[in-house]
C-alpha cells in the first residue's frame, strides 16, 4: 500500500521497501517515455555540477600533459606499454593494473556502504555528460515546462532550428569526447591533426566514429535508460547497503499528510505534515522517481530532490530537511554507528591493497631478462673438448632512456662466456642475444648444474642487478 493511500503508516517496511509504482507512473519505466528533468539550484546541485567539471577537467586535459618525449598519461597499445607519468607498465606488470582495478572495486565497496550511491550522482561519466547535454538542451530548447510544450507542438521554423542547434551541440561534445578518449591510446597531436587532415587510420577514424555516437546515444538519448536498465551496478548495490548506509530518504513522519495549502496556514491545523504535495521532487530527479515512495534502486542519490524540497520549506517557512542524506536507522530514531564490520573490513582491505601497490609500483625492476635454453641440444662438444650449452638472453630496458649492460654467468669455476658481454639497449627497447657457455667437462661434478646468467647496470646512479637461474647440462 502506498503513503497516498495510508498516509499514517510510517512503518520501517514501507518506507525501505523497493518501490512498485502504481498505474498512473508505470509508464516511467517504458523506454520511449522520456523525462523532462527541472532544473533546480542548491547546495547539492552545486556540488555536484562542480566535481562534474572537475572530472570532466581531467579527462581532457590529461592527454595534453606532456612529460619529457611523450604525453603524461598514454595507453600505447601497439608497443605494450602503460605510461603513467613517470611510471611505465609492461605486459609483465599487468599484476599492478589488475591489482589497480581491484582498489578500484573496494573503494566503489567502501563509498557506497558508507555514503550510498554517491558515485553514481557525481561522478559517474554516464551522469556527468547527461547532466552538461540536459544544461545545452535548457539553454536551447527553455525550461522544463517549454520543453514539453516544444515538443507537443507542430513542426516549425523555431522548433526546427532549436532541434538542430541542440543536436549539433550534443554531437560536437560527443566529438570532444571521443577524440579525447582516443587520445589516451593515441598521442593526442597526431588525433586531432590526423583526423581532420583526413590522414589517420581508418583504426582511428572507426572508434572516433564508435564513442562519438555512443556518447550521443547514451547522453542524449538513453539517460536514465542506462542507471534503470542497463548499468549493473544498480542491482548489486543492496548487497552494499545496510541499515547505516546514507541516502536520500524523505521524513515521513514530518511529510506525511501531504496536501496544499497558503503559506499562512497552520498545516497542524488543517490535519496536514510539511509536504505540499508539489511534485518537485518529481520533476528535478534524473530517473524520474518519486523519492516520498521510499528507498528504490533507480536513485543515484545525486541530491537533486533535496535541494527542490529544502527551496520549498523555505519559501513556505518550514524547517529544511523533509528530504535529505540520511540513514534508515535515523528515520527509525535508533541510534546511528559510523563503525561497522562491513565499512571496517572495506577499509582495512582498501587500505593494504593501496599501501601494497604504492610498494609494488615504486619497486618496479627497470631491467627485465630472460633466459631461453636451446631445444634443439641439450649440449655439444666443441672443438677444444668443452662441454656447450646454448642459450637465448631477451632483456627488456623498462626505463626510458638509453643504458649500457654486462652480462656475466655465475654457478660454475672457469666458464667461457662466448658472445658480447657488454651491450647497450635502447628504452623501452627489447634486445635478444644468442650466447653460449662453455666449461671445461674437468669442472662438471655433475650432469645438470644450476647456474646464473647476471646483467648489471648502472641505472640513476644506482647499481641494478638481474639474475635469472638456468640449468647447465654435461655429458
Amino acid at each position: 500500500m502506498t503513503m497516498e493511500s495510508k498516509p499514517k503508516d510510517f512503518s520501517k517496511q514501507s518506507r525501505i521497501k523497493i518501490h512498485q509504482p502504481d498505474a498512473s507512473k508505470a509508464d516511467r519505466f517504458n523506454p520511449r517515455n522520456r523525462i523532462y528533468v527541472r532544473a533546480v539550484d542548491g547546495i547539492w546541485s552545486t556540488l555536484r555540477r562542480r566535481m562534474g567539471w572537475i572530472a570532466l577537467s581531467f579527462f581532457l586535459i590529461l592527454p595534453w600533459i606532456p612529460w619529457g618525449d611523450r604525453q603524461a598519461v598514454w595507453f600505447n597499445l601497439a608497443e605494450q606499454k602503460f605510461h603513467v607519468f613517470g611510471l611505465t607498465i609492461w605486459p609483465q606488470d599487468l599484476t599492478l593494473l589488475a591489482a589497480l582495478f581491484m582498489i578500484a572495486a573496494f573503494g566503489l565497496f567502501f563509498v557506497t556502504t558508507y555514503l550510498g550511491r554517491v558515485w553514481c550522482g557525481y561522478t559517474c561519466p554516464q551522469t556527468v555528460w547527461t547532466f552538461i547535454f540536459i544544461w545545452f538542451e535548457e539553454k536551447l530548447e527553455g525550461a522544463r515546462n517549454k520543453r514539453i510544450k516544444l515538443d507537443q507542438m507542430p513542426w516549425s521554423f523555431d522548433k526546427l532550428w532549436r532541434k538542430s542547434a541542440k543536436h549539433t551541440a550534443w554531437l560536437l561534445i560527443s566529438l570532444l569526447t571521443s577524440m579525447t578518449f582516443v587520445s589516451y591510446f593515441v598521442p593526442s597531436a597526431e588525433v586531432y591533426i590526423d583526423v581532420f587532415t583526413l590522414n589517420a587510420s581508418g583504426g582511428v577514424y572507426f572508434w572516433v566514429v564508435f564513442f562519438t555516437l555512443a556518447t550521443y546515444g547514451n547522453a542524449g538519448w538513453m539517460r536514465e535508460i542506462m542507471c534503470l536498465h542497463m548499468c549493473p551496478y544498480a542491482r548489486f548495490q543492496s548487497a552494499m547497503f545496510d541499515k547505516n548506509t546514507f541516502i536520500v530518504g524523505y521524513d515521513a513522519s514530518r511529510g506525511e499528510t501531504r496536501g496544499p495549502r497558503s503559506r499562512k496556514a497552520d498545516p497542524k491545523a488543517l490535519g496536514l505534515g510539511d509536504c505540499i504535495d508539489c511534485d518537485l521532487c518529481v520533476q528535478v530527479c534524473p530517473t524520474g522517481i518519486d523519492i516520498r515512495n521510499g528507498l528504490q534502486y533507480e536513485c543515484i542519490n545525486c541530491g537533486a530532490c533535496i535541494d527542490a524540497c529544502d527551496t520549498t520549506m523555505e519559501r513556505m517557512g518550514y524547517d529544511k530537511g523533509l528530504i535529505s542524506y540520511t540513514t534508515e536507522n535515523k528515520l527509525d530514531g535508533i541510534k546511528e554507528s559510523v563503525l561497522r564490520p562491513k565499512l571496517v573490513g572495506y577499509g582495512v582491505v582498501l587500505t593494504v591493497m593501496i599501501l601494497l601497490f604504492i610498494y609494488a609500483s615504486a619497486t618496479i625492476a627497470p631491467v627485465r631478462m630472460d633466459v631461453i635454453r636451446d631445444r634443439n641440444a641439450l649440449y655439444r662438444e666443441n672443438n677444444l673438448g668443452e662441454i656447450e650449452n646454448t642459450f637465448t638472453i631477451k632483456i627488456l630496458n623498462k626505463t626510458e632512456a638509453k643504458h649500457q649492460y654486462q652480462l656475466s654467468v655465475e654457478g660454475i669455476d672457469n666458464a667461457k662466456w662466448i658472445g658480447p658481454q657488454t651491450v647497450d639497449i635502447d628504452g623501452g627497447e627489447v634486445l635478444t642475444l644468442p650466447i653460449s657457455v662453455a666449461v671445461d667437462p674437468v669442472e662438471l661434478k655433475r650432469s645438470v648444474t644450476n647456474i646464473n646468467i647476471v646483467v648489471k647496470s648502472e641505472i640513476d646512479g644506482e647499481l641494478v642487478t638481474t639474475t635469472q637461474e638456468t640449468r647447465f647440462f654435461g655429458n
